[in-house]
């Protein structure tokens, strides 16, 4: 799913196996593929990410960015005043956290040049040992940094109440209950996944 012609063919597989995703693609249609360089940037992103939306995530993301002139690097960021990444959008939390990872980075706790060769559930545990990463953000950054093919972040609130629609529930599943739902997606729950997202935005409630 790095590329259109890669996710509709995962989409279309997903679709022959399931009738509701098949009826849900015809309503609302493909979804563009979202991806990302692997790197010290999209975990910064993540970390603004959380909680906010879409929208406001790229605006802050996009101020983060220019303070450190276009180049997310561990320096750059441990080099900025606190305040100014308060000034940008952050939260004071989230401003720790980016400290955080740039910290890691620099001191090996994080080995990001070994994520690419670990098993999901191994990057997961890696990247979810960061304080303010929880399992949401380390299964995002494996699915669009890392295009893992089979990834999905059940306890994100917009999947659940995708699946609830797109299923019929009679209410939005728990994250347990979502993952046991797209179970049968295997292999293609990160192609699932951004459907559910394109899903939700476009279907009536």
């Amino acid at each position: 799913m790095h590329d259109q012609a890669s996710l509709n063919a995962a989409l279309d597989a997903l679709a022959a196996r399931d009738a509701d995703v098949a009826a849900g693609l015809a309503q609302v249609g493909y979804p563009a593929p979202r991806v990302k360089d692997h790197g010290f940037q999209p975990l910064i992103e993540a970390v603004v990410s959380q909680q906010i939306s879409k929208e406001a995530a790229a605006a802050i993301n996009a101020r983060v960015l220019a303070l450190m002139d276009g180049a997310a690097t561990p320096e750059a960021l441990l080099a900025l005043d606190p305040e100014a990444l308060r000034a940008a959008g952050l939260s004071r939390p989230k401003v720790g956290y980016c400290r955080g990872v740039a910290e890691a980075v620099l001191d090996g706790r994080l080995r990001l040049d070994a994520l690419p060769g670990l098993p999901d559930e191994e990057v997961i545990a890696a990247i979810s040992a960061l304080k303010g990463f929880g399992r949401w953000s380390a299964e995002v950054y494996a699915m669009f940094a890392l295009r893992r093919p089979d990834v999905f972040p059940a306890d994100d609130l917009a999947l659940q109440e995708a699946l609830r629609r797109l299923k019929r529930l009679d209410a939005r599943p728990t994250g347990k209950a979502a993952r046991a739902l797209v179970e049968a997606w295997s292999p293609y729950r990160s192609a699932g996944s951004v459907f559910l997202w394109r899903y939700y935005r476009g279907a009536p409630q």
